[in-house]
């Protein structure tokens, strides 16, 4: 799923369609997405729908994370089909080293017919509600 162009008054009327998490245990997400722009603005609309959120730019940034604490998702942003070789490469060693870890991509639909690595694969097309949407989705799927 790719959900460049969301405006911030998108965020904004997202609080209020998206209901928030009431719970003091918010689900977890490891958010991988090297492009600056894109990967704040995700962050923060996951966090104002009740995710605890912490992201990282690079795989090696990312794994360094995975490896200090459990998610209850690891969320893979693949842009473009050059992106899929790389993706692939840390949804393997994520998978490898913690089988039941739920990891899902985050792309288009030209690129998620390239992909079979990850549990999940996440499509909404500039659509942030669908996005949180498909991602508590999978978090509540366990």
């Amino acid at each position: 799923m790719v959900v460049h162009g969301v405006h911030c008054s998108r965020a904004a009327s997202l609080r209020e369609s998206v209901p928030m998490e009431s719970s003091p245990n918010k689900p977890s997400i490891l958010h991988v997405c090297d492009r600056e722009v894109l990967r704040p603005l995700r962050d923060q609309v996951l966090r104002l729908s009740g995710f605890e959120v912490e992201s990282a730019i690079k795989a090696e940034k990312a794994l360094d994370l995975f490896w200090t604490r459990h998610y209850d998702l690891v969320l893979i942003d693949v842009e473009g089909e050059a992106g899929v070789e790389s993706a692939e490469q840390l949804c393997t060693e994520i998978k490898t080293a913690q089988p039941e870890q739920r990891v899902a991509f985050v792309c288009n639909w030209r690129v998620a017919i390239l992909t079979d690595c990850p549990d999940e694969i996440v499509r909404t097309e500039f659509d942030p509600v669908a996005f949180v949407g498909g991602v508590r989705e999978i978090v509540e799927s366990k």
